[in-house]
């Protein structure tokens, strides 16, 4: 197990990319003065404007929480996914390397197929669907442009500030009788709050590919009967969706401390969300 030092916040000159979304604005909250950039202020398309603006922020991090993750929206807009998730990272990451700034870049447990039951850092990805085949390019991309990278592979995010399984659940919940939901695929809930705080560790450490989640693997059947009674097992296949899920998509942290139980997350996101 690696370990390094907490970066102090505030310390270093730091610029985060996809500040208006769910995980950006819990980043927001943990680095206060970063320089916080949303998608209207900044598309990571358009390599010109990546190129000019962290030119001239000289940020030492570029935290990139940017991202398409409409799973089943990758499989009907493949050009955009690829273009946001994939291609940007080529633009990020070489305007990083000639900044000299460490490239903070976050993932997915969807670059794997699912065939095994846990994965690690290095084990070898197949992604499966559209959504995971555009995230395992920016992966690409980074590693062939710095060499100063963090890449944290996580899952399953639910946080206060945007759309999530836990919010869609509570809704259906008061239109439905009852809410079926699949209990053949399984990961690790992540509370973004948490893996935001966990990042400021990340950048401290050396060079690589980390997976970062709550602690605790779980089906979605399992997850949403956490979340709402009214909860009803279903399988993949009773209910399909465009995009193909892998069965199995447990990411196994190797290289820092684990991050609590998914379910002491969620108790704490229950009580502190809006009502």
């Amino acid at each position: 197990m690696v370990h390094g030092k907490q970066v102090v916040v505030g310390k270093i000159k730091t610029l985060i990319l996809g500040a208006g979304g769910m995980l950006g604005k819990d980043l927001s909250k943990v680095f206060p003065d970063a320089v916080q950039l949303t998608h209207s202020e900044l598309d990571i398309t358009d390599e010109a404007k990546v190129s000019s603006t962290i030119e001239k922020i000289r940020p030492e991090i570029v935290i990139n929480a940017a991202a398409y993750t409409n799973v089943d929206g990758c499989e009907d807009n493949q050009e955009l996914a690829f273009n946001v998730n994939g291609k940007a990272l080529k633009y990020i990451a070489r305007s990083c390397s000639g900044a000299g700034a460490t490239l903070v870049h976050y993932s997915t447990d969807y670059v794997f197929d699912g065939s095994k039951e846990e994965y690690f850092e290095s084990d070898k990805t197949k992604p499966i669907n559209a959504y995971g085949q555009s995230k395992l390019l920016g992966e690409k991309n980074i590693v062939e442009n710095t060499a100063d990278y963090r890449i944290i592979r996580t899952s399953w995010l639910f946080g206060m500030h945007g759309k999530n399984f836990v919010e869609t659940m509570l809704n259906l919940s008061k239109t439905m009788d009852t809410v079926k939901v699949v209990n053949d695929q399984f990961g690790k809930p992540t509370y973004t709050a948490d893996l935001a705080r966990k990042t400021s560790e990340i950048i401290g450490l050396s060079a690589g590919i980390y997976h970062i989640t709550n602690e605790g693997t779980c089906s979605w059947y399992e997850f949403a009967s956490s979340i709402i009674e009214n909860v009803e097992p279903c399988s993949t296949e009773e209910f399909p969706r465009k995009a193909k899920r892998p069965k199995y998509s447990v990411l196994v942290n190797t290289k820092t401390e684990l991050m609590r139980h998914w379910k002491e997350a969620l108790k704490e996101y229950m009580e502190e969300r809006p009502k």
